[in-house]
């Protein structure tokens, strides 16, 4: 079946993976195997980026840059609603190749192709928005406005939980805002990668647009340091792990460059007693075991008001006895596997050090073996009591393991909902209007996402995604996020045969 869907996305065939757009770049480099985590088949195995293949791509988007932000931004934005329509084309095997590679369900797989279809229709909307303000000047005969210009080339380096919508929200704004992107996706799946440019290049060509505009590197952690430390790319934008994102941070901040930071995350949910407590079991089930709990907006850790938290522990431990786990691509599964066997090492490591933190486990976990789970990466979802304060709870662990806690009024619980290094997302589920503006106001959540009555995951492309303290408070996808991508410029236009300076200082000649 897999062959099947890799000759509709047109990658059968393709083992090099550096390209500048249409063109690949044939080498005899070192190789990466794709191994799926669904049954452990290999898939495909595709050529890593050497050094001086990758400077020829950053000479190639080097020039490509110089044509592509001349293009009026409207017709960018036709461009990129034709990548939106080739996507739609693509849709069904795109996301069946992300369920098979990356391991979620077909289901997410295919609402993350929608995701990349979704920004590009805000991309194409936005590509007539690019506004800046006028001013007024404080000197007579003057004009005084802001302005926008493209940055250059994008680097995007992407992670395997979400290995193609995440790089859609960067590239699609970045193209219709005049860069060019350079993109390397995580090593874990990089067929995901070579899809996507297959499918933009078809656009591309029929646009004539240049080599270079959408360029494709693959390769481990060396690769991303090139990215990282090269001054030719002014800005790197980065979804992985805080330890990562501190590296890259450093590094680009050495040279001065920007850096846009998507990392970790230690989502909490606070259940009220005022909630509906049958609309959060679902918000709470689904934001813990969703993609096997490897997103970065997971429900990690439950925080439930003492007069309800014995009972909704209940409903929530009978909801996951009903749990089916298995091939992602079966849409009866509720959970798939995790990405690779360090993924499981990490995870039962988890379980035994909430244990031994004095955790009490609800819901027991563990590797699922037998007919089905012969790739070793399948585990059971596991719910455990524990504090707040235990060190494995303040640390993200990228695998279905929630905590829960109990707390006795609602700024106990703000305060245990914000007290771990990571700010990315929040919620709260409450039917009174009181707690939810709380949890919203200044007094409330620090994180860069707060729901009310719905569950931490599942964030939507028209709002600005992205978190503080070790989230590394990038913004990207919608909002205003597109400037991030662009220089802002101040102009001053004197249309008078005098001139005065600014604050009324004086200088005659």
């Amino acid at each position: 079946m897999m062959q099947k869907i890799l000759k509709q996305l047109k990658i059968a065939k393709i083992n090099p993976a550096t390209s500048t757009g249409e063109k690949w770049m044939e080498s005899k480099s070192d190789l990466i195997h794709s191994i799926s985590p669904v049954d452990g088949s290999k898939i495909a195995a595709v050529r890593t980026t050497t050094r001086s293949e990758y400077d020829k791509v950053v000479q190639s988007a080097s020039k490509a840059f110089e044509s592509w932000r001349l293009m009026p931004a409207p017709k960018r934005g036709e461009i990129v609603r034709q990548i939106g329509d080739e996507l739609r084309k693509f849709k069904a095997p795109l996301g069946q190749l992300v369920s098979y590679e990356m391991g979620k369900s077909l289901q997410e797989g295919l609402g993350e192709v929608q995701e990349m279809i979704d920004i590009c229709d805000f991309a194409v909307g936005l590509s007539r928005q690019l506004y800046g303000l006028t001013m007024h000047s404080e000197r007579p005969g003057h004009r005084m406005y802001e302005q926008y210009h493209p940055l250059g080339i994008v680097g995007i380096i992407s992670a395997f939980n979400f290995p193609v919508a995440v790089w859609s929200w960067n590239t699609m704004l970045a193209w219709v805002c005049g860069d060019v992107c350079i993109w390397k996706p995580s090593e874990k799946a990089p067929l995901c990668g070579i899809a996507c440019q297959q499918i933009i290049s078809n656009v591309f060509k029929r646009n004539q647009v240049p080599e270079g505009v959408s360029c494709l590197i693959n390769g481990g952690r060396e690769v991303g340091e090139w990215l990282s430390h090269d001054p030719r790319i002014p800005l790197l934008s980065a979804t992985g792990s805080t330890r990562m994102g501190k590296a890259i941070g450093a590094a680009v901040g050495e040279r001065l460059g920007r850096s846009l930071l998507e990392l970790g995350g230690n989502n909490a949910i606070i259940i009220s007693e005022h909630a509906d407590l049958d609309m959060s079991l679902i918000g709470c089930v689904f934001g813990a075991v969703g993609t096997a709990g490897q997103r970065c907006t997971s429900t990690r850790r439950l925080i439930i008001h003492e007069k309800v938290y014995k009972k909704f522990t209940e409903k929530l431990v009978n909801a996951y006895k009903q749990l089916k786990i298995g091939n992602p691509l079966d849409q009866e599964n509720h959970v798939g596997p995790l990405i690779d066997k360090d993924a499981v090492a990490a995870y039962l490591q988890a379980i035994e050090a909430a244990k031994a933190e004095g955790g009490k486990v609800l819901v027991e976990g563990g590797v699922l073996k037998g007919k089905g789970y012969e790739s070793g990466c399948y585990v059971k979802p596991a719910v455990i009591e524990a504090k707040n304060s235990f060190k494995i709870v303040q640390h993200e662990t990228f695998a279905p393991i929630l905590y829960l806690m109990k707390y006795k009024n609602l700024d106990e619980a703000i305060a245990m909902q914000n007290d771990v290094p990571q700010g990315l997302s929040s919620a709260i589920m409450t039917l009174n209007m009181r707690e939810s503006e709380q949890f919203l106001s200044h007094a409330g959540s620090d994180c860069g996402i707060a729901n009310v009555n719905i569950g931490t995951s599942g964030a939507e492309i028209g709002g600005a995604f992205g978190g503080e303290k070790e989230t590394g408070g990038g913004r990207e996808s919608g909002s205003d996020a597109w400037k991030v991508y662009m220089r802002r410029q101040t102009n001053t236009i004197n249309f008078t045969n005098k001139l005065p300076l600014a604050q009324g200082i004086k200088f005659d000649l």
